[in-house]
């Protein structure tokens, strides 16, 4: 059996065409609209050698995907995704793997970064409120313990 052009080893390089030269590996027809994909698939629609991706796994430690049962890696399409991201940072713009993995983890911090503090005194504003307005709201007498008491309030 001939390998594709662009090809070592029986794998698609970057760029090779698949489906008789119809769409490259990335827009294949329904080859992004599954849930999981086995490393062999990604291989495949990443243009990437499997031992690349193991490798990967290994230097960046927010691209770990599940093991299933029978212990194949299993990604899903957010690591597809990022898989893409950091081929796109090293073989395209250029990036060194430490490089790539300070850009990732910058994106990251900036999804996390807490609310200001504005925001944090005002939902605090607005809990103490809410929590003055059940303290004072108690329309029935403590009942606790078997207990009735007249006074109605339960401090």
């Amino acid at each position: 059996m001939k390998a594709p052009a662009g090809s070592q080893h029986g794998v698609p390089g970057p760029g090779a065409l698949m489906d008789g030269g119809k769409q490259s590996a990335v827009g294949a027809p329904g080859s992004r609209d599954k849930l999981f994909y086995k490393i062999g698939e990604v291989s495949r629609m990443t243009g990437l050698e499997a031992y690349v991706l193991r490798y990967w796994e290994s230097e960046f430690p927010f691209l770990h995907p599940r093991k299933s049962s029978g212990g194949q890696r299993v990604y899903t399409k957010k690591d597809v995704d990022l898989v893409l991201d950091i081929k796109r940072m090293l073989y395209e713009q250029g990036f060194t793997i430490t490089g790539a993995k300070k850009q990732l983890q910058g994106r990251a911090r900036l999804r996390r970064e807490p609310p200001p503090p504005q925001t944090i005194g005002a939902i605090k504003g607005q809990l103490q409120s809410i929590l003055d307005d059940l303290k004072a709201f108690d329309p029935l007498p403590s009942v606790r313990d078997g207990n009735a008491d007249s006074t109605g309030g339960s401090q």
